[in-house]
């Protein structure tokens, strides 16, 4: 693997990163994402161009708006970050795998003439990804925020993947199988309880997780999920930031599950199946 190409990648991250900063407030404060040059959230003066590399500007203006002084919140350079590094691991998972290489030619098979190695599987696939990671990115911050998982994203990310699935290849019946216990897997828990253990972007987050990941896999994100929840409660409550009875986002850990069962979830089912037979 060339170097370039993943310095590249990185480097994309970090502007979508910064990006998905501006959503994520825009959506909170009912503005249009595309309504204008981005601005200090503390005393709203316009920021000039210096004022927006990502991560480098965080560091070298000293976390303060150099406008108001006020400091700025660590959530834009995490999240800068953090997309960087995941759009990064995508690309080189998918890499690995090999998804699709095919060469795209209108020649009969054996016959000599120009071919377009165009791996469009692939191409395809870390375009998913990468809409995925996004949108679990803005989804994580706003749910840990606000407490709310935001319709604008969640349902255009489940049409997105189901249609990109379909190009890559994804059996139809695996996504939708997986849809359905994603989906029906949360609805249960809410009609039991009345909308008192998940609510309604929980169920819509279920949904996105069973379209993705399909059949079985959708199982180790919910499994993972689950860990995940209980350590982090644990490590709350004896830290005494909450309490058993406190309401807890819990869009906040199906999204790191999800990533982590996006990555890894096969492996993780192999090797656990391997455990039990």
């Amino acid at each position: 693997m060339s170097l370039y190409i993943p310095i590249v990648i990185f480097i994309f991250g970090l502007l979508i990163g910064s990006f998905l900063n501006v959503i994520i407030l825009r959506l909170h404060s009912g503005e249009s994402a595309a309504s204008g040059r981005s601005k200090c959230p503390q005393c709203g003066h316009i920021l000039k161009w210096t004022d927006l590399f990502p991560l480098l500007s965080f560091v070298f203006l000293g976390r303060r708006c150099r406008y108001c002084n006020e400091k700025i919140s660590w959530q834009y350079p995490i999240v800068e970050l953090a997309t960087a590094i995941l759009f990064l691991i995508a690309y080189i998972i998918e890499t690995n795998a090999g998804i699709g290489k095919f060469p795209i030619s209108n020649l009969p098979a054996g016959e000599a003439g120009f071919q377009f190695p165009i791996d469009f599987r692939f191409i395809v696939s870390i375009l998913r990804d990468w809409i995925v990671i996004a949108s679990l990115i803005i989804i994580f911050v706003y749910d840990l925020r606000w407490m709310i998982i935001p319709d604008s994203v969640i349902i255009p990310a489940i049409i997105a993947v189901i249609i990109l699935n379909l190009f890559i290849g994804v059996p139809i019946t695996m996504m939708v199988i997986g849809l359905v216990i994603g989906l029906g897997f949360f609805a249960l828990q809410y009609l039991i309880s009345k909308g008192v253990w998940v609510g309604g972007g929980d169920l819509r987050l279920g949904a996105l997780m069973g379209a993705l990941l399909g059949w079985p896999v959708v199982l180790v994100a919910l499994f993972l999920a689950y860990i995940i929840g209980a350590i982090a409660a644990t490590v709350l409550i004896i830290r005494k930031k909450v309490t058993a009875k406190s309401q807890v986002p819990f869009g906040v850990f199906l999204v790191p599950a999800t990533i982590i069962a996006l990555f890894w979830g096969e492996k993780i089912l192999s090797w656990y199946l391997g455990q039990i037979y």
